[in-house]
Order: structure tokens, then sequence, then C-alpha cells
């Protein structure tokens, strides 16, 4: 895949030139989904990415039915790309799809651990390895850096978060660094930093068998972020809630902070998280005979009985937004889900490119944002038997 050169650049925040953008008198402007305007026919068991292509269609991955499949949802037809294996025009948990330039598509698949370019006919391309040497990048010597696309621009460039490690000292980091890989060059660097959810850890044993266990606490507040096509990075800050758009140049546009009204954390919000966490990404990493593995896989992280609801630390409130919902808009809009209660209707605040909200929008209850389109946006439903449905609907 990859060669092992790395570039050291990083942006020196200090250096940066900040320009803060200043609140609003228009009210925000807020329009409610109704209806979609399409509906695929056919359940998925689960759709990790959308991809809208030049001529309508929709390509869609979907790791657990392990199935890479482009869609036609006004005439109800659908046809497989490719197949499950190892080879060639091949995968084994197609777990999402990004454009890149000249039509062509990047296909991120986990259960091969690898990234492949699909070409402009949807032909299967070049792959690369999803892990690769950290080089100073990662948490220590010999890291690795984890290549899962969370976006990529309109030249083609990859950015993703790189994940720390625990220090010498038993410290979990309380933030990582947004990765950006040019494809072309082969080189990597650092556009911003984010913070991350809060862990509680706890030891026991004496010196020479000392245990640490650390667990996260679940919705405890933490940045979020996405990619415009242009490049800039649109990250949602959660203490105090704003938007801040990192341009490619390094200049950050600071919006205004936005008001809100905590939500209580009850039974239910709980419940809410642990059934979230059936359709979770894994890594394992394994160390044999000093050859590092790693394995990635979609699914299967809740057990059955699910997990001890009472054995977390629990905030007493919801972060301002859901930090997993964090979207850029083909217009370049930034669309941020806000925290409610279980079971409520999802609400987005949407962010124009000054930072302050310009909009919001309503989506009817159980649906999840899965991807855009030029005036349009995807969301799936899940039915009794937790399989989705593909939904179109029009924007204002």
């Amino acid at each position: 895949m990859l060669s092992t050169h790395t570039s050291a650049r990083v942006a020196l925040l200090g250096a940066i030139a900040i320009a803060t953008a200043q609140p609003t008198a228009a009210q925000p402007r807020e329009q409610r989904l109704t209806q979609p305007n399409a509906t695929f026919p056919e359940a998925f068991s689960f759709v990790g990415g959308v991809r809208h292509l030049p001529d309508g269609r929709v390509l869609i991955a979907d790791p657990l039915g392990q199935a890479l499949v482009v869609a036609d949802l006004d005439a109800g037809t659908a046809d497989t790309i490719g197949r499950v294996g190892q080879g060639p025009a091949e995968y084994r948990q197609p777990d999402d799809v990004f454009p890149l330039p000249g039509d062509s598509t990047l296909l991120v698949d986990l259960g091969n651990g690898r990234l492949t370019v699909l070409g402009s006919s949807l032909a299967f391309g070049p792959t690369t390895p999803i892990s690769r040497p950290g080089h100073g990048q990662g948490p220590g010597p010999g890291s690795m850096l984890f290549v899962l696309p969370r976006g990529v621009d309109a030249q083609g460039r990859v950015y993703f978060q790189s994940r720390g490690g625990v220090s010498p000292g038993g410290e979990f980091p309380d933030s990582a660094p947004i990765m950006r890989w040019d494809r072309t060059t082969d080189a990597v660097d650092s556009v911003g930093t984010v913070k991350l959810a809060s862990v509680s850890v706890s030891s026991s044993g004496g010196a020479n068998d000392r245990q640490v266990n650390a667990r996260p606490v679940p919705l405890s507040p933490q940045d979020a972020w996405a990619v415009a096509p242009d490049g800039r990075v649109a990250v949602a800050r959660s203490n105090p809630y704003r938007l801040d758009w990192i341009h490619p140049d390094g200049r950050i546009v600071r919006g205004p902070a936005v008001q809100y009204r905590p939500v209580p954390i009850r039974r239910a919000d709980k419940e809410e998280w642990a059934e979230s966490l059936s359709n979770g990404l894994a890594i394992r990493v394994s160390v044999e005979n000093g050859r590092m593995q790693t394995n990635f896989s979609r699914g299967g992280a809740a057990t059955s009985d699910g997990p001890d609801l009472d054995g977390y630390d629990w905030p007493d409130h919801k972060p301002p937004f859901r930090a997993e919902n964090i979207w850029v808009t083909p217009s370049g809009d930034a669309w941020v889900e806000r925290s409610m209660p279980a079971s409520h209707p999802p609400a987005f605040d949407v962010f124009g490119p000054g930072g302050a909200i310009k909009g919001r929008v309503l989506l009817p209850a159980g649906r999840q944002i899965v991807g855009f389109g030029n005036g349009v946006v995807y969301a799936v439903r899940n039915d009794e038997y937790d399989l989705q449905w593909l939904e179109r609907y029009e924007l204002q």
C-alpha cells in the first residue's frame, strides 16, 4: 500500500489566525422532513455508508450483510457489485464508501483490512491496507496508524482520527489529532485536535501484579468532526457548544456559543445507548513472534444480555450533541444532531460557513442519517427485526 514516509508537518494552532463569527439576529429556518420521496423496497442488514452517484443512483455498503449494492431508488432496482472473498473484486465487510476525483469511489473493506478504489464504472482497482506504521504519530515506538476514513475531500485526501494509546504512566489521552493522508504524495499530517470522551479507570493488585481496568463514560461530552468537499473540517466543540471551521490553510473560523437545554439521562437513555453498541466497530491487535496483526469488524460488540448499565459511571445530563452524527453536505453546510430524550425525533442544527446556526432540520422518529446527495438526504429506519430500510428525503 503505502510507503513508510510520513510528513511531520503539524498545524501549530498558536500561529493560526482566528476569525470569530458574530451571532446573527436572523431566526434560524426550520425544515421538517415528513415523507421520503423514495424508499428502497428491500431491507439491509446494516447501512454502513452510502454514496450518491452522478447518475442519481446510490452506492450502499452493508458490512453485516457483506454486500456492496448500487441501487436505483426511483425504479426500485439494484445490482450487487463484486463478491465476498479476499481476492480482486472481492470484499468481506464493505463498511463505507466515499467519493474520489474522476467519479471514482473509495471503499472501506473492514473484513480484509484494506481500502479499495473503484473506478467510475465501479470496477475494482488498487488496494491499500488500513493499518500503516505510525512513525511518531501514535502513542509510542512501533505504533500503528489505522486509516479509517471519516471523510474525503475533492482532491481525494483522506481524513481520519488517530487513536491514542496509554502513556507509560497509565494515563489515557483526553484528546486526539485529526489526521489527513494525501494519497498522491503519501504524506500524513495533522489538521487539528478534538476532545475525547471521558474514561473511568480503576486499578487493583500489588506492585508486581497490578491490573488496570478502563471503560468509557457513556454519553460524556466529546468533540465531533466532519469534512467538506473543499477540505474544510467542521468541528463541533462540546464545551462550550459551538462549531469551528478549520480551513485547508490552517485558518480557524470560530462560531458563537450555542445555547441549549441539558437533557437529563434517564433509564431509557441508558438502554438506548446500550442498543447502539450492537453495530459498533471492533479493532483487535495481536502480536505473535514479534509480528503485529490487526483485525477490523463491524457488529457483535454487545452481548445478548447487554452491558451492566448500573456498572458504568453516568453523567447527570447528555452532552449537547451526538458525537457520531455530524455531517457536511455537498453544499458545504455542517449538520450536527442535538441530544434528545430517548425515542425523540432527531433534530439537527445546520451551521453555515461562518460557524453560526442558519437552520434546523427535524426528521421523523426512528430515522438515522447515512449520507447526502445534491439536494437530498439519505436516512434509514429500523424495523422490528432490526433490519434497515433506506429512505431518500428532498431538501428545500
